[in-house]
């Protein structure tokens, strides 16, 4: 019989993205190892680190990221289109992901990863060249990360046209499709109402650093998980927070829309919505909650590929 080619599609989500991780080591230890591995977002970030090889050390490096090594990553720049670091995101790609000079084609996998043409909309598959600018391409997120430019285009976060790349591994040629879903319980769940709020309209200098503090508030609440402010003393969302919800909502739409023209043959969906969208240093918490989900969904699993 012929052997079954196996896809994996890993889903955007964020620091949610670390689950992929879980997922990923907890179908291995089943012996499920995917012949096809396309990502948007997260997921292009870690399914990338995987065909390189690089996953192992890419989860004891995640595992021991705190709130101060995760705000390192973030900066104020003069040109206001991102907040990112991109000397200390580099160097994070090129230690944990691939070289430089690393070839998409000469994985041992087929790999692709998809970003969204911001000029006109269109949905792209990188599966071939530069592995790094495939990923930074999918993962540039509007606002946080500058666009990239790539064969005479800006490309943009993948997550905004196709978050959880199924018709990608299908068009790679996979038989079979396990798409892992980030974004299935997300919306309004990092709406945190009483953020900082814009208090007045001052010069660039001062937006900036109201900016700057909004994603602080963001990525380390101040309060403990389920705390919520009374409806007295409730404010609006502050920017970083409207952002992530609109993020959330826009994803979760979009997700439906394309999983219910073309589902994946096993839906694994993570249970992250407690990890907001920059809190990468909850990488522990991420890669658990990743190999839980596949415990919970062995039988299928088993049941689709055969494995009983």
């Amino acid at each position: 019989m012929r052997k079954v080619t196996i896809g994996l599609a890993l889903g955007s989500g964020s620091a949610r993205g670390w689950s992929h991780i879980g997922v990923i080591n907890a179908l291995a230890a089943q012996g499920v190892e995917p012949d096809i591995v396309c990502g948007t977002s997260a997921g292009a970030v870690v399914g990338a680190s995987y065909a390189a090889g690089n996953l192992h050390k890419l989860e004891r490096w995640v595992r021991s990221l705190t709130r101060f090594d995760t705000a390192r990553f973030f900066e104020i720049n003069g040109s206001l289109n991102g907040f990112v670091n991109t000397e200390r995101l580099h160097q994070f790609l090129n230690e944990y992901v691939a070289d430089d000079d690393a070839l998409i084609e000469k994985f041992s996998k087929r790999y692709a990863a998809v970003a969204t043409d911001l000029e006109v909309g269109r949905e792209i598959w990188l599966d071939r060249g530069s592995v790094l600018e495939a990923v930074w391409s999918s993962m540039s997120l509007p606002g946080l990360f500058p666009a990239i430019r790539h064969n005479h285009r800006w490309l943009v976060d993948g997550g905004l046209v196709n978050p959880v790349p199924v018709s990608t591994c299908r068009a790679l040629g996979a038989d079979v499709v396990i798409a892992v879903n980030l974004n299935g319980d997300i919306v309004g769940r990092h709406l945190q109402q009483g953020g900082p709020v814009a208090k007045k309209n001052g010069g660039v200098v001062e937006r900036i650093t109201d900016l700057v503090a909004e994603y602080a508030a963001s990525a380390f609440p101040p309060n403990k998980d389920g705390e919520k402010p009374s409806e007295d003393s409730a404010k609006p969302p502050g920017l970083f927070d409207a952002i992530a919800s609109s993020v959330n909502v826009m994803q979760d739409r979009i997700t439906r829309s394309r999983m219910a023209g073309d589902p994946p043959d096993i839906l694994l969906s993570p249970r992250a919505a407690h990890i907001g969208l920059l809190e990468f240093y909850r990488a522990g918490d991420a890669i658990i909650e990743g190999e839980r989900c596949v415990e919970r969904m062995l039988p299928e699993i088993m049941e689709v590929l055969g494995l009983r």
